[in-house]
């Protein structure tokens, strides 16, 4: 796929910002973390990615406004685009040394989602689309599964973990689910759980209390795929709320059912 300027331009920041986090990864025993909150970490790796992707996407694009994990907000000369990133999705699973992480970087227009870029660097995976033309893992084009049985779907979600105060709706949701499903699983980077919706290894996804920046560039890029992405609550906002579900059409109504209770 040939895409736009942005997209490549993203694509391209997403590598650099990549090639930097393996050579960390590799080290990851000699990483310098500091305690950010409850079970939440911040790294030297972390700050330096953010650093290379901050230069090449506003180097690039110098009116586009800016909001990141760690750097916070920066409004831009043009007030209908902005990068929304998150250098690194799935700290934990990084500062563990288990090869599932990602950098997200996502362009919005005019509050709409316009083109999402989601980066294995781990795996050499890079899922991408832009709105209208597609989504994409390297090479290949993406499409959701076409599973329509909740009893042959996995899901994943992310379980709250340090005392969260959304535990005992995330428990309640998995004794509803897990008997009517195949499986589900939690693996720590919400952003490339979107991904792998997209891509057909989940068949849906669901959580709380995320980021937008954990979930900007998977909202193109599962829509592109052809799946459907909802707000936990029919009345609320995605990025605005935190909250998601997300599945192939064939079992999305089932699903949302099942976890909307």
């Amino acid at each position: 796929m040939v895409g736009s300027a942005n997209l490549n331009i993203m694509i391209k920041a997403a590598r650099k910002a990549g090639r930097s986090l393996v050579k960390d990864f590799r080290e990851v025993e000699n990483l310098q973390a500091s305690m950010k909150g409850a079970g939440d970490f911040v790294s030297r790796a972390d700050l330096a990615a953010e650093a290379i992707l901050k230069e090449e996407l506003l180097e690039a694009r110098p009116s586009y406004g800016w909001l990141a994990e760690e750097g916070g907000e920066i409004a831009g000369k043009d007030p209908t685009r902005r990068w929304i990133v998150d250098p690194l999705d799935g700290t934990t699973n990084f500062l563990h040394g288990l090869p599932h992480w990602a950098i997200s970087i996502a362009l919005e227009h005019k509050g709409q989602i316009v083109a999402g870029v989601i980066y294995d660097p781990a795996k050499d995976e890079m899922f991408y689309a832009e709105k209208g033309e597609g989504a994409w893992m390297n090479q290949t084009r993406l499409r959701v599964s076409a599973r329509g049985r909740m009893i042959e779907s996995i899901f994943a979600t992310g379980l709250p973990y340090g005392g969260r105060a959304d535990l005992p709706d995330t428990l309640q949701d998995l004794a509803r689910l897990l008997p009517v499903c195949a499986g589900v699983r939690r693996w720590g980077a919400a952003a490339l759980d979107m991904a792998y919706v997209a891509a057909g290894r989940y068949d849906g996804f669901w959580e709380r209390r995320l980021n937008a920046w954990d979930l900007a560039a998977g909202i193109v890029i599962l829509r592109e795929a052809g799946g459907l992405i909802e707000p936990l609550d029919p009345e609320g906002d995605i990025l605005a709320d935190g909250e998601v579900i997300c599945a192939n059409e064939p079992i999305f109504s089932q699903f949302a059912k099942v976890i909307r209770g």
